[in-house]
C-alpha cells in the first residue's frame, strides 16, 4: 500500500526538519545530520534512537526533494572501558581496557578483525534493513590518517581558553550537586554512565600537570592511561608518562596514535563536518555536559553547536535501562527477529525524542502488531488523520537518494494477527503442513495456497515462539485424556460437554449442532461461546451484556476445556486452539464415552 505524505503536519518529525532547514540557511551550509554511536559492545536499541532522530528528519527533507546527508560517526577510536558479560568474553579481555576499540580482539568465535567491527556490522545489517541511508564514519582512521591534525594542534594552542570554559561548567557542576547528597549525585552519574557509551563521564583534559586536551595512546602498552606532563606551542613536542611507566617524547604534528578528550573532540568534528542536526541522549545534555560545553567549545573552531535535540531512554519490557558495556541487552538485530522492519521505524517514530518508551519483546508484542494492523486498516480506509498517514508512510518507506523516489519496505502481503500466528506456531511446533492447514481453516473465503503470502511476520512470530514467549504461555496438548479430571466431572459439566461435542438438537445459529458440522473458526467460535448461553435457556447467538452470571459460567468452562485439552488454566484463544487440535483428538480428550451422566 503506497501512502503519501502530502497533508500539512504539525508533528515533531516535521518541526525539526523545517528547524533544520532554517539552521543551515542561517549558517549558509546544506543540512547535514549526524548521529554518533560507541561500538563498545551489544548497540543496543537505545543507541537506535541516536540513529532514528536524524533519520526521519533526513527522511522528511529528502521527500521534500531537499538535498541532506546523515552521516554515523563510529567511534571506534574510544577507549575501551569495561568488559561486558556476553558469549564468547571472558575475564581475559581485562586486559584491554584503555585500549581503542580497534585494537581489541572480537569476541570468540567472530571472524571479524577486532572489537568494534565486530559490534558495527550487527548494527549496519540492521539499518540495511531499517532503510536507514548514511554515510560511515570510523574515527579511528580519521585520527590515524591524520585528518585531524590540524585541529588538534589548534585545540592544544588554544588550551587556556578552552580550560577557562570548562572551569565555568565544573564550577557550575560543583555548585548544583552541592544541593544533593553525594548517595544522590553517585547514583545520577551512574545511571548516565550506564545508559551510555561512557564517553559523556570521560575526563576533561585536567591533570597536575596542566589542562591538555589531548592524549595519546601509550605506545608500550597501547592503553590510555597516559599523562601529559609538558607540551611546547612552537615545535609541538608533547611529553607524556603513562602508568605502566614508559615516558616519551613526540611531536604533536606528526603523531596520529591519540585523540581529543570528548568534550573537545565532539566540538571539533561538528566543525570539521559542518554538522547541523545532531541529538543526544540525556547524558550528553546536563548542566556541565559535553553538549552544553560544546556550545562555547564549537566557536574556537569556527563553528555553532548544532540543533541538537535530546532525546530519551528506550527501555525493553522486563528490563531495565540498557548498558551496551554491560552486554545482555537486546539490539536492534534481536527486534527485528521478531518485529518486521517498518514496525520498528514506527515505534522510534510515534514518539517525541524526549518521550521515553519501551519495547515490548515479552508477551506484550503481539499487543504492538495489532496497534500496527490497526493503524494499517485506518490508512487503508477514509477517515485516517494526516498524522496517522504521516506515521505510517515514514514506517513502510524511505526516501531513496539514490533512485529519487520513495522506496516501499517489505510488509507481508497477508497480515494475519501476529497473535494468531504465534499461537498455530507454537501448537503444531512450527510444522509447515500443520501450520497452513490450520490458518487455511482461519479464513475459508480466502484459502490459503501456501505459506509464502504469511511471511515475513509468519517466520518473525516462529522465531518469538522459539525464542521470547514466556513459558507460562506455551501451549502443550495432552498426550492422552486426564481419566481423573473427566471422572470428577459435575453434572453441569458434562452437560456443557455434550453440548460442545453434539450440540443440543436445535439447528445454529439459535442452538448448537455437532462440533464437526462447522468446522471454521466462526462456526467453533459460535460453538464455544454459545454452551453456556444455551445452559441458560438463551440462544446460542443471542447477544447479552452486563449478565455477570453468564460470564461466570462461560469463564469456568473454558477453564474446564483448557484443563482437559492443555492441562492448565488458560491458553490460545478456545477457538483457535480446537482448529489446531482437530474434532477427532478434541473428541479423545473430552470422548463422549468418558462425560455420560452417574
Amino acid at each position: 500500500m503506497t501512502v503519501a505524505l502530502n497533508a500539512p503536519l504539525d508533528d515533531w518529525v516535521t518541526r525539526l526538519a523545517d528547524e533544520a532547514v532554517a539552521f543551515a540557511e542561517q549558517n549558509d551550509t546544506p543540512v547535514k545530520v549526524a548521529s554518533g554511536i560507541s561500538p563498545s559492545g551489544p548497540i543496543h536499541l537505545g543507541n537506535l534512537r541516536e540513529v532514528m532522530v536524524p533519520h526521519l528528519v533526513a527522511d522528511e527533507l529528502r521527500r521534500r526533494g531537499i538535498a541532506v546527508e546523515h552521516i554515523i560517526s563510529w567511534d571506534d577510536f574510544d577507549r575501551f572501558r569495561k568488559v561486558p558479560k556476553i558469549d564468547g568474553v571472558d575475564e581475559s579481555w581485562e586486559q584491554h581496557i584503555g585500549k581503542p576499540l580497534t585494537r581489541v580482539p572480537a569476541p570468540h568465535g567472530s571472524d571479524a578483525a577486532n572489537w568494534a567491527e565486530h559490534f558495527r556490522r550487527e548494527l549496519e545489517a540492521a539499518l540495511i534493513e531499517l532503510g536507514v541511508t548514511y554515510r560511515g564514519i570510523s574515527q579511528t582512521q580519521m585520527y590515524t590518517s591524520g585528518a585531524y591534525t590540524d585541529r588538534v594542534l589548534h585545540a592544544m594552542s588554544e588550551r587556556r581558553r578552552i580550560d577557562t570554559i570548562l572551569e565555568r561548567y565544573r564550577t557550575l557542576d560543583k555548585a548544583k550537586k552541592g544541593g544533593a547528597t553525594d548517595a544522590d549525585a553517585a547514583a545520577a552519574a551512574a545511571e548516565a554512565a550506564d545508559a551510555a557509551s561512557g564517553s559523556a563521564e570521560e575526563a576533561d583534559g585536567s591533570g597536575d600537570s596542566g589542562y591538555y586536551p589531548y592524549k595519546p595512546y601509550c605506545s608500550v602498552c597501547g592503553t590510555d592511561f597516559t599523562t601529559v606532563i609538558a607540551y611546547d606551542d612552537e615545535s609541538t613536542a608533547l611529553e607524556y608518562q603513562c602508568r605502566c611507566g614508559h615516558t616519551e617524547t613526540v611531536l604533536l604534528r606528526e603523531h596520529t596514535d591519540g585523540k581529543l578528550v570528548w568534550k573537545v573532540d565532539w566540538p571539533m568534528r561538528w566543525a570539521f563536518e559542518k554538522i547541523t542536526f545532531e541529538p543526544s541522549g540525556v547524558d550528553h545534555q546536563s548542566p556541565g555536559s559535553s553538549f552544553a560545553v560544546g556550545k562555547d567549545v564549537a566557536p574556537i573552531f569556527g563553528w555553532r553547536r548544532p540543533l541538537g535535540p535530546m532525546y530519551a531512554f528506550v527501555g525493553i519490557r522486563g528490563m531495565a535501562k540498557m548498558s551496551s558495556s554491560k552486554g545482555g541487552v537486546p539490539t536492534a538485530a534481536i527486534a527485528l527477529r521478531y518485529l518486521e522492519p517498518p514496525l520498528l521505524r514506527w515505534l522510534y517514530g510515534r514518539k517525541k525524542p524526549n518521550q521515553s518508551f519501551d519495547v515490548a519483546l515479552d508477551g506484550e508484542l503481539p499487543r504492538t502488531y495489532d496497534e500496527w494492523d490497526a493503524l494499517t486498516r485506518k490508512v487503508s480506509g477514509d477517515k485516517a488523520q494526516p498524522g496517522d498517514i504521516a506515521a505510517y508512510a515514514r514506517a513502510a518507506s524511505v526516501a531513496d537518494p539514490a533512485a529519487g523516489a520513495v522506496r516501499e519496505l517489505p510488509l507481508t502481503p497477508r497480515p494475519m494477527p501476529y497473535r494468531t500466528l504465534a499461537s498455530v506456531v507454537d501448537i503444531t511446533t512450527g510444522d509447515d503442513e500443520q501450520t497452513l492447514r490450520i490458518l487455511s481453516a482461519l479464513e475459508p473465503d480466502e484459502p490459503l495456497t501456501g505459506l509464502d503470502v504469511l511471511r515475513p511476520r509468519l517466520d518473525r512470530a516462529t522465531a518469538w515462539v522459539a525464542e521470547q514467549m514466556p513459558a507460562e504461555e506455551r501451549t502443550v496438548v495432552r498426550a492422552e485424556r486426564d481419566a481423573a479430571a473427566l471422572a470428577a466431572l459435575g453434572d453441569e459439566e458434562r452437560a456443557a460437554l455434550r453440548l460442545l461435542l453434539d450440540g443440543s438438537g436445535t439447528p445454529a445459529p439459535a442452538g448448537l449442532g455437532r462440533l464437526e458440522d462447522d468446522w471454521t473458526l466462526a462456526g467453533i467460535t459460535h460453538q464455544v461461546y454459545g454452551v453456556a448461553k444455551v445452559q441458560r435457556g438463551l440462544g446460542a447467538d443471542q447477544i447479552v451484556k452486563g449478565d455477570k452470571e453468564l460470564g461466570a459460567a462461560q469463564r469456568a468452562f473454558f477453564v474446564l476445556l483448557y484443563r482437559l485439552l492443555v492441562g492448565g488454566d488458560t491458553g490460545p484463544r478456545l477457538p483457535t486452539l480446537l482448529l489446531a487440535i482437530g474434532a477427532e483428538r478434541v473428541r479423545e480428550l473430552v470422548g463422549e464415552d468418558r462425560i455420560q451422566p452417574n
